[in-house]
């Protein structure tokens, strides 16, 4: 089990699995904006199958769908796994980094050899 909660808590599944479902969301709106633009040209073939207003009506769902989506992935999904990634894995502390510390520490021991020697 602790391998599985690795698996999903370290990696980039989480972060993939949400961007495909912004972008298929998103897709969604892109296409009914294509298809609204192009209702507005008077010799398409799309603005015999339906009018501005259906077309810039499913423009405007597609948004409001988007926008729902984003609402739910964000409190369902985003938010948890956060919350549970600082949980299971903290953030490391905000000072020296390690390898910097170590060659700090080296620098200051040398400095002090140096120092004795002479």
């Amino acid at each position: 089990m602790t391998g599985f909660k690795n698996f999903i808590l370290r990696g980039n599944l989480i972060e993939l699995a949400t961007a495909f479902i912004m972008a298929a969301a998103f897709a969604a709106v892109v296409t009914k904006f294509v298809e609204w633009l192009t209702g507005l040209m008077p010799d398409s073939a799309s603005s015999y199958f339906s009018t501005e207003a259906q077309s810039f009506g499913a423009f405007l769902n597609a948004v409001v769908a988007f926008l729902l989506i984003a609402a739910v992935v964000y409190y369902l999904i985003v938010l948890p796994y956060t919350k549970a990634k600082e949980r299971f894995f903290p953030a490391e502390d905000k000072g020296t980094p390690a390898d910097v510390a170590l060659l700090e520490e080296i620098r200051d021991l040398l400095a002090a050899q140096n120092n004795r020697s002479v």
